[in-house]
């Protein structure tokens, strides 16, 4: 159940949440909002393949 439920979420977050990969923004001089971000879609990924 929880693992169908981070899949859901993944696929929710391609959608709507914008691809930082593709903007080629820096970790090093990204924002607080952007490390947000990034650290949300790698805490959804990781359940989800887990």
């Amino acid at each position: 159940m929880k693992k169908q439920l981070f899949k859901i979420l993944a696929k929710v977050n391609k959608v709507i949440l914008p691809s930082l990969s593709k903007q080629q923004v820096d970790l090093a001089k990204a924002t607080k909002l952007q490390m947000v971000l990034i650290g949300w879609r790698w805490y959804v990924t990781k359940n989800a393949l887990d």
